[in-house]
């Protein structure tokens, strides 16, 4: 089959539109899978009672299944329980930042477990207060540990996007499915949706790498 210039173009605008939700939906599901997971860490390093078990009963489990099944799970059977109606596009940040989550938490957990042991210890003798040890020693030191770490998750969130057709969110691959259920027409839309995505993981790829090496010179 011959490539269609002209059908290449018709397809730009919807798929535009696509990449914009699949970029929004990576960024707000990051986002909240930073402070969430990062929220998920200090429960189990800080061994609270009951929740720590329950913290890591979550983790394990959402961590052991496929995010295909959370996302039904939450849109078919959790709202109509709990009496909400929250968007899909809502549902699918909620569903991409949670599963993340479990996945940063243990990044941010090796992280502080990272930071030299003196350091706690100096703290201690110097009776420094226990919230200010985490906000003004530990996690300025180890956050920017894990910020690759952190970084390729966002690539692998922003992959996974497409799965979210199973709900009604329209990014740019299930655009490209769009045109091409339309013109009859695959190839084009669906080798622009391949682009897009290159053009923006790509350029992650490399930020990450940099921070990598930045990370690594420290």
């Amino acid at each position: 089959m011959d490539w269609d210039w002209q059908n290449a173009i018709n397809a730009l605008p919807l798929l535009a539109e696509g990449i914009l939700v699949t970029v929004e939906l990576t960024v707000l599901g990051s986002l909240l899978a930073y402070v969430l997971g990062l929220v998920f860490a200090l429960i189990r390093q800080l061994r609270v009672p009951v929740l720590n078990q329950a913290v890591y009963l979550f983790v394990e489990g959402v961590r052991s299944t496929p995010l295909l099944i959370q996302v039904f799970v939450f849109f078919y059977l959790l709202q109509p329980a709990l009496g909400i109606r929250l968007s899909a596009f809502v549902t699918g940040v909620i569903a991409l930042g949670v599963h993340y989550a479990t996945y940063t938490s243990e990044v941010y957990r090796a992280g502080i477990e990272a930071v030299p042991k003196g350091q706690w210890e100096a703290a201690r003798a110097l009776s420094i207060p226990r919230m200010r040890v985490w906000t003004g020693i530990i996690l300025p030191q180890a956050v920017p540990r894990v910020l690759p770490a952190l970084g390729n998750y966002t690539i692998s969130m922003f992959k996974e996007t497409p799965l979210l057709l199973a709900i009604g969110v329209v990014d740019v691959l299930n655009s490209a499915k769009e045109v091409g259920a339309e013109t009859f027409r695959v190839i084009e839309p669906y080798t622009l949706a391949g682009v897009f995505f290159l053009l923006v993981s790509y350029p992650a790829s490399i930020l990450v790498r940099r921070l990598e090496r930045r990370v690594g010179t420290v």
